[in-house]
């Protein structure tokens, strides 16, 4: 089986049901929809206007493209004729560009002439990999000849997409994502979070991000569901759609309920979600006190789950059961998880470690980059392979929770004792006046190294109290040495912190 015989399930169902809905709030009233069977009717035509233009079963297109259907269409094309899709993250510029196109040596550039005054900062040498650059504005020209697509046998084991990590560490590295990766994942999701081909998602998130693609769309792909695509997150837009009854699932990043519960607080009436069955958070940590008040606001518990993208989704909270705020639950269906110490040695639970992981959803490796993938995996002594995740954890030993405690490479040694940043935030997140806040390491001559902080915070934050706050919350040597006000934390596209982006 592959992605294109599972989405087609939906079509043989229920052809006519709404697939796709796209909108923009800032054009009102221009409203695009598809049936499953004009969604698929356009997949052909776009297959085959790739086959004619040169697009054979394993060339790599790099789509540079916002929300918008066509992503969705092409998209479906291309892993229809045994292509790879390579998202690209569109505030990524020149530099990261260059070294996508290059590193992957994809054959074709989908893009639109929104991204033009980006696509104007590339040079000769940038697209030297790209046979063609395409504008899905101009596709009518190139789909007029398309002929119906030649089929192509395409397995389970091979790749769909490659998609490029952030690169907080060094330059971003391509997870090689096959279509059996993607299919354990989303079947393990529509059966943990009960997906049914009634539901609707409202979805804004970047379809170049896994949580959007991996998580929203396929997903609602093969639920047989709709999904109502927005080209971005718009507050008023969100509010009156979920407040309406316009959708039963919403997913987004700790940013956007942040700004929801700011919203709703000052609301009078509230809106009323009773039509939603699920909200779902992930790509960063929810802070416990978004969790909490968007409940005592609406009635309604968040869902967090964990994922990568370099394994699509691992854990989650029960869709039935208590969801604990501050963790990401349990190992998903086909999932396993275990914690280990710098030897690779299980730990207890309730002891702190490194999460590693194995499943179906686990990617293959990263592209071209054999040193890479080695040093991510290693073999435990029944010779079964796990990959590394990177962040720390610990899971709890009554519920069997897991909490995550950062990334591994963000950890803190102070005098030879670990400090986890995410604790401290989190608490510096429920003084009065902080909104919010990223804990770092910073050199010390005598301990090595030190947590200093960076504060947004809204309006001014008496610092004594705040010193004095801190001792009394915290062990001495997990005091923040210095606190640094900022306007804003330096974030991607998903709302995820870049601390290596703080000033220093």
């Amino acid at each position: 089986m592959n992605l294109s015989t599972l989405f087609a399930i939906a079509l043989e169902r229920t052809p006519d049901k709404l697939a796709l809905e796209f909108a923009d709030p800032d054009q009102p009233g221009a409203v695009e929809r598809y049936t499953y069977r004009e969604l698929y009717a356009a997949v052909d035509r776009w297959a085959g206007a790739f086959q004619r233009l040169g697009l054979q079963k394993g060339d790599r297109i790099a789509f540079f493209l916002g929300n918008r259907p066509e992503f969705v269409i092409a998209y479906l094309a291309v892993i229809r004729i045994g292509g790879v899709m390579v998202p690209v993250n569109l505030r990524y510029r020149k530099r990261e560009i260059n070294h996508i196109l290059h590193d992957c040596t994809a054959k074709i550039l989908l893009t639109e002439a929104a991204q033009q005054p980006v696509l104007d900062e590339l040079e000769q040498e940038d697209l030297a990999a790209v046979e063609r650059v395409l504008l899905v504005d101009e596709a009518q020209s190139w789909l007029d000849d398309a002929a119906e697509p030649s089929p192509v046998l395409v397995q389970g084991e091979e790749l769909a997409l490659i998609m490029y990590t952030s690169g907080t560490t060094g330059r971003s590295k391509g997870a090689m994502i096959t279509h059996n990766n993607v299919l354990a994942t989303v079947t393990g999701l529509l059966s943990a979070w009960a997906w049914d081909r009634e539901d609707v998602i409202l979805l804004p998130l970047p379809l170049f991000h896994t949580h959007g693609l991996m998580v929203g769309l396929h997903c609602a792909l093969a639920a047989g569901a709709t999904t109502r695509l927005r080209p971005k997150f718009d507050l008023g837009e969100t509010l009156d759609v979920l407040g309406s009854g316009g959708a039963t699932l919403f997913f987004a990043v700790p940013t956007i309920y942040f700004r929801l519960v700011e919203t709703i607080r000052g609301m009078d009436p509230r809106p009323d979600f009773s039509r939603m069955r699920l909200f779902c958070s992930g790509s960063a940590p929810l802070p416990a006190e978004t969790h909490t008040e968007f409940e005592q606001l609406t009635g309604l518990r968040i869902l967090e789950r964990y994922g990568m993208t370099e394994t699509g989704m691992n854990f989650s909270n029960p869709y039935a059961g208590p969801r604990i705020a501050g963790t990401v639950g349990t190992a998903l269906p086909g999932v396993f998880g275990r914690i280990v110490d710098g030897q690779n040695n299980p730990v207890q639970p309730g002891t702190e470690g490194e999460l590693l992981v194995r499943g179906s959803n686990v990617f293959d490796g990263y592209w071209r980059d054999p040193e890479k993938t080695a040093a991510s995996f290693s073999t435990d002594a029944e010779g079964i392979r796990w990959f590394h995740t990177g962040d720390l954890a610990r899971q709890d030993p009554e519920t069997g929770y897991v909490t995550l405690l950062g990334r591994r490479h963000e950890l803190i040694i102070s005098g030879g004792f670990n400090i986890y940043p995410r604790e401290i935030e989190e608490m510096l997140c429920a003084f009065a006046g902080v909104v919010e806040a990223a804990v770092v390491g910073m050199p010390h001559p005598e301990w090595g190294e030190v947590p200093a902080a960076y504060l947004v915070c809204n309006g001014s934050v008496d610092e004594e109290a705040l010193v004095v706050y801190c001792r009394a919350q915290l062990a001495s040597f997990k005091l923040p040495r210095q606190f640094r006000y900022v306007q804003e934390l330096p974030r991607n596209a998903m709302g995820k912190v870049q601390k290596h982006l703080l000033p220093r």
